[in-house]
């Protein structure tokens, strides 16, 4: 479908940045803007980011042939 644009490292920090913040928001610790950490946490799983698109983005390792 698409093309992985996530590498390892990028794809662990979404993970966790995303997690947190909807720990964050479910014990009331941060409004309900945290949800927003679906977003990260998705793109973490899927490995893949449409903002990376337009920008010619990919945090993926090079694989040399």
């Amino acid at each position: 479908m698409f093309k992985t644009n996530v590498g390892s490292l990028d794809r662990s920090i979404r993970i966790v940045a995303g997690v947190a913040l909807i720990a964050l928001t479910a014990t009331g610790h941060i409004g309900a803007w945290g949800w927003i950490g679906v977003v990260p946490v998705l793109t973490g799983l899927f490995r893949f980011c449409p903002a990376y698109l337009p920008f010619g983005l990919s945090t993926c390792a090079v694989k040399k042939p």
